[in-house]
């Protein structure tokens, strides 16, 4: 694996000092205070030093929130678990569809390799429900695939005759944009086609619902643990980048601060279409899988069935596992037993076998 050397941060210790005041009717004339005397007990004695001083300390442990559930696709404390079957959306990655509307807030991403050398996103949402979804592309079978994991339902704008057959088979819910151009989906005027196509979170569940899918299930959960991993025997991966060829990389750097990784797009901050809204995930799952171009327009057939090696993300730690695919979910594990997520967000790229993560990681320190 390509390596980076690293340097880590030096953590700074605050300390702290706490000094006491008196009350300030208790340094009368007639004691022989000198001025410099009534001057520092004024000082320590204003309003709002008093009222610092009244506050009372507060327990750490009283802190901590208690929950009833967790989310089933993020493992975060809820007290009441929204009924919402998962709703899988095709996010285009052109550099001419960037930056994104809503992606942040989804679950679960897929990032993928379609025609050429450029990634497409699966984006799952169960938890979050934006108001604004895309640019939305065409769907391809292994996506469909994907989505048919979480037994999600499907939202794509266009298809190809692979995922064409394989949703009009009825494979999954689906709503598709060819369809309903321009009253379910709205083109923006600040793009050109194909880059253009959004939807709302309400207008995908309306349409879905009105073709008489189902729209409340129940989800299974994936495994959560609060410390992630733990592994005594992970790498240090504060800064990784993701290969897909000489003209694409993605990065994940550590924010040691936040626990989690940002995301960015050949050195570009990866934000939603606010700029403030830095795309972050506490996990992050790399899996290699064998790609192979089927027709001459660059279609691609992987298999994501067989599963095989990959490296998972977490606090700054990379561990190397083996990724199952398990119902259409692709899940990490470790001799044998299977690798926690850590409460949070989840991002998996799936990249070729071919060069694998030998020659398409880097940074990761042994």
């Amino acid at each position: 694996m390509k390596k980076m050397m690293w340097s880590g941060l030096a953590a700074l210790v605050l300390t702290a000092g706490g000094c006491t005041s008196q009350e300030s009717s208790t340094a009368p004339a007639e004691t022989g205070t000198s001025h410099e005397e009534e001057s520092a007990a004024e000082e320590e004695t204003t309003p709002e030093k008093e009222e610092e001083q009244k506050e009372p300390v507060k327990d750490p442990e009283e802190e901590e929130p208690s929950y009833e559930a967790v989310e089933p696709l993020t493992g975060k404390g809820t007290n009441e678990v929204p009924a919402a079957r998962p709703l899988a959306v095709m996010i285009n990655n052109h550099p001419d569809a960037r930056p994104q509307t809503g992606l942040t807030e989804a679950d679960i991403v897929y990032e993928v390799l379609t025609e050429g050398e450029l990634t497409r996103f699966l984006a799952i949402y169960q938890s979050g429900h934006p108001e604004k979804l895309g640019p939305v592309r065409s769907a391809r079978g292994y996506f469909i695939d994907l989505a048919e994991g979480y037994d999600a339902m499907y939202v794509a704008h266009g298809w190809s005759p692979e995922a064409k057959r394989t949703l009009q088979g009825g494979a999954v819910p689906y709503l598709n944009g060819l369809f309903h151009d321009g009253t379910l989906f709205q083109r923006s005027t600040q793009r050109r086609a194909p880059h253009n196509s959004y939807i709302s979170y309400e207008d995908a569940l309306g349409g879905l619902e009105s073709k008489g899918y189902e729209l409340q299930k129940d989800v299974p959960a994936n495994f959560y643990r609060e410390e992630g991993f733990s592994a005594v025997s992970a790498d240090t991966a504060e800064d990784v980048s993701v290969w897909y060829s000489d003209k694409y990389v993605v990065q994940f750097s550590y924010n040691q601060e936040d626990g989690t990784y940002e995301r960015s797009s050949d050195n570009t901050a990866f934000a939603g279409e606010n700029a403030a809204e830095q795309t972050e995930a506490s996990n992050v799952l790399i899996v290699e899988a064998p790609h192979r171009v089927v027709d001459k327009a660059g279609r691609r057939q992987i298999n994501l069935a067989d599963g095989g090696s990959g490296l998972m993300l977490q606090n700054g730690e990379a561990l190397d596992v083996q990724w199952r695919n398990e119902g259409g979910r692709l899940l990490p594990y470790k001799d044998g037993e299977k690798v926690p997520f850590q409460p949070g967000k989840t991002w998996i790229n799936v990249i070729p076998a071919s060069a694998g993560l030998e020659e398409s990681v880097e940074g990761v320190e042994s």
